[in-house]
């Protein structure tokens, strides 16, 4: 039965939507992922961005050195692979809350990087204690900042 207070709260919930037009999901954040060829473990982290709903692709990555200079990642902090994602640039076990802090805050920086493979990192063992810290770099943070320290309470150093 409808009464008075449903027929205007029906009637309300129609004119926001006529206002805003159909609520819609938000479409998933493309990553492509330039993997070293052969190299299991950049799989390993694109299966997990996967598994939280990016909309993942993997290339292999043919000149490494130059395709990494290219994107902005300074030669100190290379690792195995580089995930170009909504304009920024993550390179290596860059852990996916440090990634989703980017992407929703939108900083001045030109990416995170993970230098080198830590144990424990996503994609290299998965292990929520492991500590290693994730460098921003390019923009605001020029040549390198601590932006997030893996397995510490506190990890969001900015």
């Amino acid at each position: 039965m409808t009464n008075r207070r449903n027929f205007l709260f029906g009637l309300g919930g129609f004119a926001l939507v006529a206002a805003t037009g159909p609520v819609r999901a938000a479409a998933p954040t493309a990553l492509h992922v330039l993997s070293t060829p052969g190299c299991g473990c950049c799989h390993a982290w694109a299966d997990l961005a996967r598994a939280l709903g990016y909309a993942v692709t993997v290339e292999d990555l043919s000149d490494p050195d130059a395709q990494k200079a290219a994107l902005g990642v300074p030669a100190d902090l290379v690792s195995c692979h580089t995930v170009k994602g909504d304009g920024y640039v993550f390179e290596g076990h860059v852990p996916f809350e440090a990634v989703e802090a980017v992407l929703r805050d939108r900083p001045d920086i030109t990416g995170l990087a993970v230098p080198g493979m830590p144990m424990g990192s996503p994609g290299m063992g998965d292990d929520p204690t492991a500590r290693f810290d994730v460098i921003a770099f390019g923009g605001a943070a020029g040549a390198g900042a601590v932006f997030y320290r893996a397995g510490t309470p506190r990890p969001f150093a900015v």
